[in-house]
């Protein structure tokens, strides 16, 4: 039988606590999340993350992601420079090889689902 995972109320969802964002580069920005599922094989998981404001700047050469945003808003620049902002409601999918840079400008919590290369 296939085990089915449902996920409620994420955005009261409890986090690890708060730690400071490593590739932050503008404000004092702490991050925080809790996994929520992890295939067999490791190569996807999804969870729950926050980030409080700040900039920092995002790599995705290892992993593709989706994100739906449940609170906050962001501005996403792409490498391009193309910039989009995104906020509760808003989902968007990162492919491999994706780099480009988060500005937190409410601080934000959203699911994420990774799924390795």
């Amino acid at each position: 039988m296939i085990d089915l995972s449902a996920f409620y109320a994420l955005a009261q969802t409890p986090l690890e606590a708060f730690a400071p964002k490593p590739t932050s580069f503008e404000g004092d920005q702490q991050e925080a999340s809790v996994a929520l599922f992890t295939s067999a094989d490791g190569r996807v998981e999804i969870g729950v993350w926050e980030c409080t404001p700040g900039r920092f700047t995002a790599d995705r050469s290892a992993a593709s992601e989706f994100c739906h945003f449940i609170t906050g808003r962001i501005e996403m620049t792409h490498a391009d420079g193309r910039k989009v902002q995104l906020g509760a409601g808003d989902a968007i999918a990162l492919p491999l090889g994706w780099k480009g840079e988060w500005r937190v400008i409410e601080q934000v919590r959203k699911l994420y689902v990774i799924m390795q290369a």
